[in-house]
């Protein structure tokens, strides 16, 4: 169980994670170590050579103002007091013969090179160099320096103390590695694991709703302006819209059974009547002339269903071709002329000019029939409904305006939905899928509608419709 548990860990995002963190802060103390360590080992020799080089200037002085007796005094003075394995000093001449030199014992096999005394007799001032010195286990710092005419100071010197203290910096280092790792390891854990926590909280909500939990559930927002936050606001947004549809979709299936079972018990109660009742012919052919229509008000539900649902999921491709909507909407009123002026209402198409635009005739024309048998459906006696379009920066503006019953402010962001009818409306024949049908024909011409209203003065549709439509 503990192997299968970290062959499980092992594949993790937050391990994952954590191993980068771990390689990244490691070669980054490596990288930081290596920085440090080349700046002090420079600076460390940088003053070492300067140091050697003031005793160079230092013996120049000596031998212009006292001459080689001063030089050979200062140089018994030096080897009195410096410890002999440490430092040395000679006196040369151009050819590398040795004039004066402190105590050599120490210093075997450390004669002058040919290259550093080529150099010197070639005009340079001063000449380095390292070399190593048998039996000793450091190198052996080196200068060479005119200090008078024919006379060339060399001066050796041991870099143990330094090359000492540079061990102590790479023993430090090797020594906290360890801990180094250690802290890598813990500190990418930590990082993964605050990182990953965001993510975690969305994916246990995930599991808890598939698992059978409510779409109630939602992940802690934390205010902490990253993406995890935007993860799970934009997670519980998508909860939100899944949680709205699938209501809509249980109250949509609930007005579908109601509608259906009730021209279903009509049927049946017909049927059952004329059955039960009937004695002649003309009373059988009543019976099936009611049970037709109520089977026709069924597919007349169902496919304005499927014609709404194939419309918002663009199943359907549109027919294109140029229209005039000017022309469509002084169809539409002729058409609905008869039922105005039986209810005395007046209808109206104030239009201008040809508007054309890029849109499937057939399901424009049911959007406008719609739109004024709605505006007829819910008005007073003697109202008026008014009809207009122009356009208005690349689309075209259609505009239906009656003196209705209004819509309340409760029920005026419901009415697009499928099934809903206002209280009011209750009384009016319907189903309450015209005002779906016009939005889902509006979007599928990427346009947009939108409505207001006052109780008891009437309602404005307004749709907007695009001259051309974007490409695909």
């Amino acid at each position: 169980m503990l192997l299968k548990n970290l062959l499980r860990l092992k594949n993790t995002l937050a391990f994952r994670l954590s191993l980068w963190y771990a390689m990244i802060f490691i070669i980054s103390s490596v990288v930081a170590f290596f920085l440090f360590y080349l700046v002090v080992s420079n600076i460390i020799q940088k003053r070492f050579d300067e140091d050697i080089l003031e005793e160079i200037e230092k013996f120049s002085q000596i031998y212009t103002e006292e001459g080689m007796a001063g030089v050979e005094q200062s140089l018994a003075f030096e080897a009195a007091h410096e410890i002999m394995d440490n430092e040395f000093f000679r006196i040369l001449t151009p050819d590398g013969d040795v004039n004066v030199s402190t105590d050599m014992s120490y210093w075997k096999d450390l004669g002058p090179t040919a290259n550093a005394l080529g150099k010197i007799k070639s005009g340079t001032t001063y000449v380095y160099e390292k070399l190593s010195s048998p039996g000793r286990e450091y190198e052996v710092r080196i200068i060479y320096g005119t200090i008078g005419p024919g006379k060339i100071l060399q001066i050796g010197k041991s870099i143990e103390e330094e090359a000492e203290f540079l061990k102590i910096i790479q023993n430090v280092f090797f020594s906290t590695i360890g801990f180094i790792m250690m802290l890598a390891g813990v500190v990418g854990w930590f990082m993964s694991r605050r990182a990953m926590k965001g993510v975690e909280e969305v994916t246990e909500t995930a599991l808890d709703i598939s698992t059978g939990g409510t779409l109630q559930r939602r992940v802690p927002v934390k205010a902490r302006g990253d993406e995890i936050e935007r993860l799970a606001i934009t997670f519980n947004g998508m909860l939100d819209r899944i949680h709205a549809l699938v209501t809509e979709i249980r109250q949509m299936g609930d007005d579908i059974a109601h509608d259906l079972r009730s021209l279903i018990t009509r049927i049946r109660g017909v049927a059952e009547v004329t059955l039960t009742n009937a004695r002649s012919t003309e009373e059988y052919i009543t019976m099936t002339a009611e049970v037709i229509e109520q089977c026709d008000k069924m597919l007349e539900i169902l496919n304005t269903m499927m014609f709404i649902s194939e419309a918002e999921a663009g199943a359907e491709k549109l027919k294109l071709e140029e229209i005039d909507v000017a022309r469509v909407i002084r169809e539409a009123c002729e058409l609905f002329e008869p039922v105005a002026e039986k209810r005395d209402i007046s209808l109206t198409g104030n239009v201008t000019g040809p508007l054309i635009i890029q849109a499937d005739l057939q399901r424009i024309q049911r959007m406008m029939s719609n739109l004024i048998d709605n505006a007829l459906k819910y008005i007073f006696p003697h109202g008026t409904v008014k009809i207009s379009a122009d356009r208005n920066n690349g689309n075209v503006v259609i505009t239906v305006n009656d003196t209705g019953i209004g819509i309340s402010e409760a029920d005026l962001p419901h009415i697009f939905k499928r099934f809903y009818r206002c209280d009011k409306s209750r009384s009016q024949e319907g189903i309450g899928l015209g005002l779906s049908m016009v939005k889902a024909i509006v979007q599928s011409h990427h346009g947009e509608v939108a409505v207001t209203s006052q109780q008891n003065k009437g309602s404005t549709f307004k749709v907007i419709l695009p001259e051309v439509l974007p490409a695909l």
